[in-house]
């Protein structure tokens, strides 16, 4: 029975193909992993003159040996790269799921950063129409306020492929 940690309950069964086959293997590498440390424990807590301790060993190790073959013969036929990153992550024995809730993290403050940094320009914008707007009164036609949703250049560029005669926002020429 695997260990009540174990992911693999709860989550899906592995993929079909080389990559669930890999991913099999690898489960079958740290069980054989797992068999050897728990079997070199018990051969250390043992009596060392009984005969036979090594021979378990020496079985385990084997296990373990063909596994690692057979991931390499494997390893021919997966082709997904994997960031070095990740790889150091790894060696390091930084937990995986604390690392994605760091980037996860990482990745709202910088959207909450770049949506404050939309908002500022959209706000500098409309600062900057209504004083043009005050000062040129015949540049009013082309300062006019987008309308709801349309603050973004994608929404605009979106807009004049549907309509090509729409006059760009602000007087810009489209890109």
């Amino acid at each position: 029975m695997p260990a009540p940690d174990s992911p693999r309950l709860s989550e899906s069964p592995p993929p079909s193909g080389v990559q669930g086959d890999l991913e099999l293997e690898l489960l079958g590498l740290a069980n054989a992993l797992y068999n050897l440390g728990t079997t070199v424990v018990g051969d250390l807590t043992k009596e060392k003159d009984k005969p036979g301790g090594g021979k378990q060993v020496g079985l385990r190790v084997n296990e373990v040996i063909s596994h690692l073959a057979t991931i390499d013969d494997m390893s021919q036929h997966v082709h997904t790269m994997i960031p070095m990153q990740v790889l150091a992550d790894i060696d390091n024995a930084r937990n995986p799921l604390q690392i994605t809730k760091e980037r996860v993290e990482r990745a709202a403050t910088e959207n909450q950063f770049m949506n404050g940094k939309i908002h500022a320009i959209d706000s500098y914008r409309q600062q900057l129409d209504e004083a043009l707007s005050q000062s040129f009164p015949e540049l009013s036609q082309y300062l006019a306020e987008p309308r709801q949703g349309e603050g973004s250049q994608t929404d605009f560029t979106t807009s004049m492929a549907e309509d090509p005669d729409q006059k760009p926002p602000n007087g810009l020429h489209a890109p």
